[in-house]
């Protein structure tokens, strides 16, 4: 099945690099799990608003001030969902548009991949690959599935 972007998903995408936009483009026709972008620019106001509220963990500037990042939400009909798996699905959708569009892309599931193009298995695996880095180092993942940035 193939999906197509609203017009709201549209609008978030004014003033994202033109690169990323190309390849959020591209993922919603390669889905197979449908999703909107529910934030593209952000103000440095916004960004530290979400950094004090434990959403973030870039107080100032950071990918999305600069335009160069993007959160997806996925969708089950007409309800939007934070189930993780939905969100590699999305994830490889993005690895292939990154792919075909030859667009550097970090997904925010899988920090210790520094570009999703060079991963050999499936978004799912790299997540689970940098759960087990941070795990191993002591340390908690950050798991930001929604998101994707410009490398």
């Amino acid at each position: 099945m193939s999906f197509q972007l609203s017009a709201r998903s549209v609008a978030k995408l004014n003033g994202v690099d033109t690169r990323l936009v190309r390849v959020v483009r591209r993922a919603i026709m390669l889905t197979s799990v449908d999703f909107g972008v529910v934030c593209g620019l952000r103000t440095e106001a916004e960004q530290i608003a979400l950094f004090e509220k434990g959403a973030s963990q870039v107080r100032t500037g950071g990918t999305h001030v600069q335009g160069r990042a993007v959160d997806l939400m996925a969708y089950i009909g007409d309800r939007g969902s934070w189930e993780l798996n939905l969100y590699d699905n999305i994830a490889d959708a993005m690895k292939q548009a990154a792919i075909e569009m030859n667009v550097g892309i970090r997904w925010g599931a899988a920090w210790t991949v520094p570009d999703i193009r060079l991963w050999t298995g499936t978004m799912e695996e790299a997540m689970n690959s940098y759960i087990d880095t941070r795990r191993k180092q002591g340390q908690r993942p950050f798991i930001d599935a929604p998101h994707f940035e410009l490398v």
